[in-house]
């Protein structure tokens, strides 16, 4: 079986005042029109004015996510800086008020904020969504329920949202906690198979509980309108390399699945109780967690685990050519999280005697220098550009 997936990568961004380091609340009407001018396709409104989404291309090999990646985020700080505006890429913006945040006047966010009221209005959160095509022969669920066991550990290297409402929320996830106010976001149902999961859509939209198949929006899902598995639960990354290394890790997952004789037949309920039970960990401790693992009676470390990972998914690392994406995960482990890095900015401005505020930026200003970054661990010569058939 070929396991040269296709794949796409979603890349959500806050727009950030340069004078006061706060998301901006309303960008102007030409900025955001110049944005959509220079990506075309592959610019999207997301639920807030001051928030972009990038929905890539089709990518066979990993090398070209990041040209285009770093491409996209040239791009945009060029159009940003001249009207004193900044790009961040991270799972929560250390000094935004949701409060002052406007909605987008599109009628789909409109219906959402109707629909869920403050939880909507607090959901100021950017994530990394990353798609990997499942041939269309293969049952996607059982796909699904074979690479979900492993996403605490994307989840926990991912973290990079601290800071919530101006203050340390204790999480290094905390966008995985504030997701857990909306409904069907999180751990998917226990479904043993694609006739299941047609059978629970059917019973929530005749119910009226949801409109349409997008309305589950798990941390892995199937996607309603392309034919893949697209993963949700994680942090936006600051760096693109981690971004990089984040969805090459989870096509490696899904093709390791996929080359299953039955992918799906060793999850079980037990297994969901164990996966609901790691997210916690990692979403609250990040990489310095312990996670269970199903079969063993003792917690694993996060590194114990990533060495677990090299053992079971070695082979089609190798079939797949990314043996280096366990290389690239040990070299993200000695230099932390996104968390880690910016809980000790903010420390250290605290430590000189500086108010919250002034610490606060300080992460900020970290955040827009690791955003503007170019990637090093991923790049590679192409030979052939990007198919420009969106499936992300």
């Amino acid at each position: 079986m070929d396991l040269q997936l296709k794949f796409g990568i979603e890349e959500e961004y806050f727009i950030t005042d340069l004078s006061t380091r706060r998301m901006a609340a309303q960008p102007p009407g030409a900025v955001i029109e110049a944005c959509q001018a220079a990506l075309g396709p592959c610019f999207a409104y997301e639920m807030f004015q001051g928030q972009i989404e990038v929905p890539s291309p089709v990518f066979t090999r990993i090398p070209e996510a990041a040209q285009y990646l770093a491409t996209v985020r040239r791009t945009l700080r060029q159009i940003l800086e001249p009207y004193d505006l900044g790009l961040l890429s991270v799972g929560s913006h250390p000094m935004a008020d949701w409060r002052l945040q406007q909605p987008t006047r599109q009628d789909h966010f409109l219906q959402l904020f109707e629909d869920y009221q403050r939880v909507a209005r607090r959901s100021l959160l950017s994530g990394l969504h990353v798609h990997v095509e499942v041939p269309g022969h293969l049952d996607r669920i059982r796909v699904m329920n074979e690479v979900l066991p492993w996403t605490p550990l994307l989840l926990a290297l991912s973290s990079s949202s601290p800071f919530w409402d101006g203050a340390d929320s204790g999480f290094n996830s905390y966008r995985q906690t504030a997701c857990d106010e909306w409904p069907r976001m999180g751990i998917p149902e226990y479904l043993e198979d694609q006739k299941a999961y047609d059978a629970y859509l059917a019973l929530l939209i005749q119910t009226g509980t949801i409109r349409q198949a997008g309305d589950c929006w798990w941390g892995v899902r199937p996607a309603a309108r392309y034919p893949t598995l697209e993963l949700r639960m994680t942090d936006a990354c600051p760096r693109l390399d981690d971004s990089v290394c984040i969805a090459s890790f989870f096509r490696l997952l899904v093709a390791d699945a996929i080359a299953q004789t039955n992918p799906g037949a060793g999850y079980s309920q037990a297994s969901q109780w164990i996966l609901k039970e790691n997210r916690w960990r990692a979403k609250r401790y990040g990489i310095h967690a312990s996670f269970i693992i199903e079969g063993y009676d003792r917690p694993f470390t996060l590194e114990q685990w990533l060495f677990k990972a090299e053992q079971v998914l070695g082979e089609t690392a190798r079939r797949l050519g990314v043996e280096s994406v366990f290389a690239r995960i040990r070299q993200w482990l000695l230099h932390g999280t996104s968390a880690q890095r910016q809980r000790e900015a903010y420390q250290c401005g605290l430590s000189r005697g500086e108010g919250v505020e002034t610490a606060l930026s300080h992460v900020v200003d970290q955040l827009m220098a690791e955003t503007a970054q170019e990637p090093g661990f991923f790049q590679g010569e192409l030979h052939n550009p990007p198919c420009t058939t969106r499936i992300a």
